[in-house]
């Protein structure tokens, strides 16, 4: 019996997988796919054997984890309905999929866990937003789930009705971010610094102003404060990204997501 069963080895579940290994022997792993392509090097790649099916996955493994994308949902949950028990663990990694949802299609009285990661999971620095119910749990498969989350990154557990919000300020927030250094390296490029080392110095500073709100634990308002001398060249560029609306465009563009979230 493997520990965890992937159905789904697209990026997210594949990062997922390969960092699992770190706490996990290879034999308490498995996982299938339809690309028999992908299969075969994910299996060359890692050592975990593969099952053949969407049903056999769930058979063979204590906890499931659902990595596929959302439109796929049904056709798995179908798949697996009939021999999910009780006593398996589900994780679902869609977006806008809530566990009552899941929980519906497999048949009822089961339990689910729901989570959010993201894509640097694939370098272990993944965010994860989880939500599941506390009193379905032994102590054990709590501190399961945590090791489970916690060997591609942190996790921040959140009641379900802030799932959608996790989707929109962290699993997509990679997306706006590397659109932030991309426009940065762009104007170094535009004042003649070579592509490369303007990505390399955008990006070294976005992890940096990273590290410093989580670890100072100070406001990144007061963190901003302390770069900006008085009639300094900072605070002229700070003004200007208000002039043009930094701020609203970044929370619109979360509206945005997450309206989707609710329509998906």
């Amino acid at each position: 019996m493997a520990k965890f069963g992937f159905i789904g080895m697209g990026n997210i579940g594949n990062a997922i997988l390969r960092s699992l290994l770190h706490v996990y022997g290879k034999e308490e792993l498995t996982f299938t796919d339809l690309n028999r392509k992908k299969v075969a090097q994910v299996e060359k790649e890692t050592g975990i054997k593969a099952v053949g099916s969407n049903r056999e996955c769930a058979e063979v493994s204590e906890c499931v984890v659902l990595a596929v994308k959302p439109q796929f949902y049904d056709a798995v949950l179908s798949d697996i309905r009939d021999v999910v028990t009780k006593k398996h663990i589900i994780i679902s990694i869609a977006p806008g999929v809530s566990i009552e949802s899941v929980n519906e299609k497999l048949g009822g009285n089961r339990r689910i866990v729901r989570a959010m990661p993201n894509t640097p999971a694939l370098l272990g620095e993944g965010m994860t937003g989880v939500c599941y119910d506390a009193r379905q749990f032994e102590e054990v498969e709590k501190q399961t789930l945590e090791t489970f989350f916690e060997s591609f990154g942190k996790m921040e557990i959140l009641p379900e009705y802030l799932m959608n919000a996790a989707v929109c300020i962290s699993a997509s927030a990679p997306a706006y971010i590397y659109m932030f250094i991309e426009a940065l390296a762009d104007a170094g490029v535009k004042y003649g610094m070579p592509r490369d080392v303007a990505y390399r110095m955008a990006a070294q500073g976005v992890v940096g102003s990273a590290k410093m709100v989580l670890e100072t634990g100070k406001h990144p308002g007061a963190l901003k404060d302390e770069v900006c001398s008085p009639g300094g060249t900072t605070i002229y560029a700070v003004a200007v990204l208000e002039e043009y609306g930094l701020r609203n465009a970044v929370i619109k563009a979360c509206d945005a997501c997450y309206e989707k979230c609710i329509d998906m």
